[in-house]
């Protein structure tokens, strides 16, 4: 296995780099006190092909493998975890529609997802059905004459609800369980789409969170991607690929909590000693470098694994989403502790960075349910992982 990147995947990560720091450090700090949304840098981003990077290239997306947009993602999330999450967010959004939109969204929404002009939300979980997907209660029912279908219900938990401008919707279009899920491509200012009170979270302050509801909502029939009863299928391929990317702002972060913690001891004196000399200190920065370095290599084997299209693609990701947001937030902790007081100050940006990835090991899945992924594939089918 060749672990050296080429020179096309040095050049994509230096330009998210750039664009980190140029677009994303200097702001990063006030986005999360005011709760700001920063739409223009999600247009800026989509100038450089950031908000289409695995999209299909006729709907003007980069067309990357999974393994490639780790990289930018990484990039971005070690400057600013909350921004960069939506911005992989949007991306999943994207992908679905060029990969199973139809011909009429693709040409309505496409090119103005790929290119930032607009932006997507992923609506899957609801007040009733979180961890448990599949038993989701939104109801579409089509029309008498098959024109349209009728949305009606809610969702939770919704990143960029309420400043996006088209949602992607899982909803019940047949019987109970995964196989009666369909999914719909929904502008968000259709009629009947109301949006609750933003949330006040701990954290991901530079992203809205609200709930949606919807009361017959008419959306027209060809807005369904791929086929009736195939929505939680998708909803899961797009996870896969979220989980993967939730991993990657994880592992970026750690990257950012990293190197503030060198710096930190590089700097600091503590009884007439640099901390870099303690060796308590010594080996704590060391044991962060080689989890860090590991929920890397999980995360990236994950994506060539998907890239690949191999049958066990899936079950990587549920390990790479677990150990990588564990990790991540292990060594944010750890990074903040070196810091001492000054960690828990919002002057530094240790405690955003721990505020920001504790949430990853909670969504696209919790880390209780890649567990049991995990366990399924080694107990029920006899997967060997190696």
């Amino acid at each position: 296995m060749d672990m050296d990147l080429t020179e096309e995947q040095q050049a994509y990560a230096q330009a998210a780099r750039e664009f980190a720091q140029g677009e994303l450090a200097p702001h990063a700090a006030r986005w999360d006190a005011e709760g700001i949304f920063p739409k223009e840098v999600f247009h800026k981003a989509g100038e450089l092909g950031f908000c289409g990077l695995y999209a299909s290239a006729d709907i003007g997306g980069l067309e990357l493998p999974r393994l490639d947009a780790t990289l930018v993602f990484e990039e971005m999330a070690a400057v600013d975890p909350s921004t960069t999450a939506f911005l992989t967010i949007h991306n999943m959004a994207t992908w679905m529609v060029g990969n199973w939109g139809s011909p009429r969204v693709r040409a309505q929404w496409g090119e103005a997802l790929s290119s930032g002009a607009k932006l997507a939300s992923y609506c899957l979980t609801e007040p009733g059905s979180g961890s448990d997907a599949a038993s989701l209660r939104t109801s579409a029912t089509e029309t008498p004459d098959g024109a349209h279908y009728v949305l009606n219900g809610a969702k939770a938990f919704i990143s960029g609800g309420g400043d996006t401008d088209l949602l992607i919707v899982m909803a019940r279009t047949g019987g109970s369980g995964a196989g009666g899920v369909s999914a719909f491509a929904v502008p968000a200012d259709t009629a009947g789409i109301t949006y609750g009170r933003k949330e006040d979270k701990m954290g991901w302050n530079s992203q809205s969170t609200r709930a949606i509801t919807f009361e017959n909502v008419r959306v027209p029939a060809d807005h369904m991607l791929g086929e009736p009863g195939q929505g939680f299928k998708l909803a899961m391929k797009g996870l896969d690929g979220g989980r993967i990317n939730i991993a990657t702002c994880s592992v970026g972060a750690a990257q950012g909590a990293l190197d503030a913690a060198r710096r930190y001891m590089l700097e600091r004196q503590q009884f007439g000693t640099r901390l870099a000399e303690f060796q308590a200190l010594q080996f704590k920065l060391a044991d962060m470098a080689t989890h860090l370095v590991a929920a890397r290599q999980m995360v990236r084997l994950a994506a060539c694994k998907l890239d690949a299209g191999v049958a066990d693609a899936g079950t990587y990701c549920a390990m790479a989403k677990r150990f990588a947001t564990d990790m991540g937030f292990q060594i944010c902790l750890d990074a903040q502790q070196i810091h001492g007081g000054y960690g828990y100050l919002r002057d530094y940006p240790l405690e955003r960075l721990v505020r920001d990835t504790r949430v990853h090991q909670i969504l696209e899945g919790t880390n209780e349910i890649m567990r049991v992924i995990v366990a399924r594939q080694l107990l029920e089918k006899g997967a060997e992982l190696r």
